[in-house]
């Protein structure tokens, strides 16, 4: 399947299972800390079989066409909402699997690494969705801590809309891949009547500049 398809699917089945959530007028904060008149709720499609099923046979076959040079051959999930998926594609591809947290356990072992730490594998960190990606750089410095490679990532979701953000990555030796993004989700909405034109035109101006629509909507503003 090529990348356009598995682009257009993935913005479907997210609006179609109410993953995508819109509010101008209270704005929701994303774990970057900015302000957004919508919120991607990837959670979602572990409730729904069929998409999930769809949703991690279309990260398998972006692993396999995108990641030839350096193929993954022992998956990591992000704690906690990349677990699922994680586990779907280590199962589905006969990989071992471990997750990893974002802060350590106050308790027991105090691991940051739950499962086996295999340092000798290529290891691909599986999350829902990227904003800025400095979560992302976070994951995979605490993964690299455990001297386990790790220079690659897959999400369902890229916000991809954030200019900084793949430089930081690059910076960082990491490449983060996709299935779909907003201007994929966006143009699938703008064909619908279910959302009305004041609702698109902030989303409209929120993709073209976040940092400023949300900078205008701080507290201090």
């Amino acid at each position: 399947m090529i990348k356009s398809e598995i682009s257009k699917i993935t913005a479907k089945i997210l609006i179609n299972i109410g993953a995508i959530n819109f509010s101008p007028q209270s704005p929701f904060k994303l774990s970057s800390g900015f302000l957004s008149p919508s919120y991607i709720d990837c959670r979602k499609i572990i409730a729904y079989p069929s998409a999930f099923k769809e949703i991690t046979d279309m990260m398998i076959d972006t692993i396999k066409s995108e990641m030839v040079a350096q193929s993954p051959d022992y998956i990591i999930g992000g704690e906690t909402a990349g677990i699922p998926f994680a586990a779907a594609i280590a199962e589905k591809m006969g990989l071992p699997l471990s997750y990893v947290r974002k802060k350590p356990k106050d308790y027991g072992k105090s691991k940051m690494i739950e499962g086996e730490i295999l340092k000798d594998k290529n290891s691909l960190l599986v999350e829902d969705l990227m904003t800025d990606g400095k979560s992302k750089i976070n994951f995979i410095d605490n993964i690299r801590s455990h001297e386990i490679r790790c220079n690659l990532g897959i999400v369902v979701f890229k916000y991809n809309i954030f200019e900084d953000a793949d430089i930081i990555l690059k910076k960082n030796n990491i490449e983060v891949h996709y299935l779909t993004d907003w201007e994929e989700v966006y143009n699938e909405i703008c064909q619908m009547d279910k959302f009305g034109s004041d609702v698109l035109t902030e989303i409209r101006k929120f993709l073209d500049d976040p940092i400023d629509w949300s900078n205008n909507r701080l507290p201090d503003n």
